[in-house]
């Protein structure tokens, strides 16, 4: 008895704290719930009797430099479901699936996905639905009442898949994105949202998505819209102009598909790097993720050995091959180890640190100085200049030209190419660089990798004298209050080139493609067009063959031309990528086709004609049905 006395202070005490504990965790979650919450729960209320449709914002119109639309919006229809009104969701399911003709596990799919969301947020179960789906969905009104269509803007491209890859496409907010959109404090992203997935769309996708409007509507107990009781409306995107020449782009993809290859075609202006067309091939059709691309369709496009997803232009890296030498030229002058005037003496190859290294020329070049060289793409003559340079100055000339770092374009997913050097190789496998490998490296071969949008970005540099632009795509912005030019990023790179070193490699890519060089498929009468061809090794077809079981068509070489014109006063410069086309010298009739349309359009002439097949001779524009391989075999022996 007494003990139980002196033990009643101490349990009269751990109740206190008990009580007392019950109370402020009552306190936490009423706060929790009337004042953290109180949007929400204000919200769920509310669309007990009155619900808020969301009135999405058109994106905003992609304009080319001439003022034509790129890409534009059209209206559609959504089959959505609120999931508040469903009494019975299997019943549901059940009936859209088979009125619309969709698959019942994609609606539960998209259910599932959705299930976390506030339950009177409309779910789109069938995007841009068609006039039959409609008509269907309308006339059982009554049997399912939880459904609504909505009309709702969508993105509608150009036809037959043109520019896929510059403009990108547009899809459902992945849940990466809303995480991503969350920590960088865009909370106006929200599920379901349609945002850019690729190209411009996605760089741009802040500028273009606009502001979605809303309207409010009192419904009755079976969900039906009685009255609108406020309304505000959606705000498109902004409109931007690019700096994309639609009439070089449809050229470049005209001659590509003319001449039956796969590759990359970039196109600069040098004075300022505005990108006038970026094509890579094969593409995909915009239009078939819109809606949300099917899953045939999806895994169709993943599989495929071509890879139409990648785009070549600034994520494929390939070895260079002899447009590298271009760079060893420029290193050779500016670091006054050669001359123009320096001469080599080519007898077929020469030897370096006991090993024979062949000239593609089995006879040999003879005595040839720096402008001949680049004309005749002699190998021994850039083997001699690498080895005198070491690769760690070749390094160094290499990257303030662009090559093996990003070039900053404003598109997403851009990788950069590989410039080794000697901290290169140390660090990515501990091994010291040893000076036979530069040799290798001088002609483009080797370790070295570039993007096709990377040698763009060199020539374009060679051609003006040596500011190193970065290529964009926005030229203005129009935000509903007419054109605002954007202003051009500043150039990350100026290399001081001595006039006379430019005008000698100038010179030297002038005679490549007019005199007796190896770019003369490149020739346009009246336009003094330089440029530099390069071929790229695969892998040998007999050692391919063995080790992957692979066919010819797949492991010949890939051909480079690079190019600027006028030679004097450059106005257009790129690089050409021709998968698998064997040599360089059977990508330049693309340029070609490139530079006619540019001042075909400048001089208000007629837009000319892709002609030149792969049997075409250098210069002259002639049609031709034979296929690139016999092309190739046909053509005359030579280098690139």
């Amino acid at each position: 008895m007494f003990e139980d006395r002196r033990s009643l202070p101490r349990r009269l005490t751990a109740m206190q704290y008990v009580i007392a504990a019950v109370f402020v965790s009552l306190g936490v979650v009423f706060w929790y719930l009337q004042v953290a919450q109180h949007g929400k729960f204000k919200e769920m209320a509310e669309n007990n009797h009155q619900r808020t449709l969301a009135l999405r914002a058109p994106r905003g119109t992609l304009f080319d430099r001439d003022g034509r639309v790129l890409v534009r919006n059209r209206q559609a229809f959504n089959i959505s479901l609120v999931r508040e009104q469903s009494r019975n969701l299997d019943a549901t399911l059940s009936v859209l699936a088979a009125v619309t003709g969709t698959p019942e596990a994609d609606l539960r799919e998209v259910m599932a996905r959705h299930a976390r969301e506030p339950r009177y947020r409309p779910v789109v179960l069938v995007h841009d639905a068609s006039p039959a789906q409609v008509a269907a969905v309308m006339a059982r009104r009554l049997e399912l009442p939880d459904v609504i269509v909505e009309q709702v803007p969508t993105r509608l491209y150009p036809a037959d898949r043109f520019a896929a890859h510059l403009l990108g496409y547009v899809g459902e907010v992945t849940e990466q994105q809303l995480a991503r959109a969350k920590s960088a404090g865009l909370q106006a992203l929200q599920t379901g949202a349609i945002v850019g997935q690729a190209g411009v769309e996605q760089t741009y996708n802040e500028a273009l998505m606009g502001r979605d409007g809303a309207r409010r509507v009192v419904v009755n107990s079976l969900g039906r819209e009685v009255e609108t009781i406020g309304e505000y409306a959606a705000t498109e995107g902004k409109r931007l102009q690019l700096t994309i020449d639609a009439d070089l782009q449809r050229a470049a993809e005209d001659a590509f598909a003319a001449l039956g290859y796969w590759g990359a075609a970039v196109a600069l202006d040098p004075r300022n790097g505005e990108v006038l067309s970026l094509v890579s091939l094969p593409a995909y059709d915009p239009n078939e993720f819109v809606g949300g691309v099917d899953r045939a369709t999806w895994t169709a496009l993943t599989t495929d050995k071509l890879r139409p997803l990648q785009n070549r232009a600034l994520q494929g890296r390939y070895s260079p091959g002899s447009t590298f030498k271009i760079v060893i030229a420029l290193a050779a002058l500016e670091e006054g180890v050669a001359g123009p005037d320096f001469k080599v003496h080519c007898r077929g190859g020469a030897s370096f640190y006991g090993r024979f290294f062949q000239c593609h020329l089995r006879g040999g070049h003879g005595t040839v100085d720096m402008r001949h060289a680049l004309e005749k793409s002699c190998n021994t003559y850039f083997y001699t200049l690498g080895n005198i340079l070491g690769v760690d100055r070749i390094h160094r000339w290499a990257t303030a030209l662009g090559i093996g770092v990003r070039t900053g374009i404003d598109l997403p997913h851009e990788v950069e190419g590989i410039m080794p050097s000697t901290a290169w190789k140390k660090a990515r496998t501990g091994e010291k660089w040893y000076a036979g490998e530069t040799i290798s490296v001088a002609i483009g071969q080797g370790q070295v990798s570039v993007t096709p949008l990377s040698l763009a970005v060199m020539m374009a540099t060679v051609a003006n004298g040596g500011t190193r632009y970065v290529p964009h795509l926005v030229r203005a912005v129009d935000e509903g209050t007419g054109w605002t030019p954007v202003p051009a990023p500043p150039p990350p790179a100026v290399i001081p080139m001595t006039p006379d070193h430019a005008q000698a490699l100038h010179d030297g890519l002038w005679m490549v493609v007019n005199a007796a060089g190896t770019g003369g498929r490149g020739r346009l009468p009246g336009r003094d067009v330089a440029g530099k061809t390069g071929t790229a090794q695969v892998i040998s077809l007999e050692g391919g063959r063995r080790a992957r079981g692979k066919s010819d068509a797949d492991l010949r070489d890939h051909g480079w031309f690079v190019f600027f014109a006028p030679a004097n006063n450059p106005e257009i410069a790129g690089a050409i990528f021709a998968e698998h086309s064997e040599h360089g010298y059977l990508a330049a009739p693309i340029a070609r086709h490139l530079i006619a349309t540019y001042f075909a359009k400048k001089e208000r002439q007629p837009l000319p004609v892709f002609q030149g097949g792969p049997g075409a001779a250098p210069g002259v524009l002639v049609a031709s049905t034979a296929p690139p391989a016999r092309a190739a075999a046909a053509a005359r022996a030579g280098g690139d």
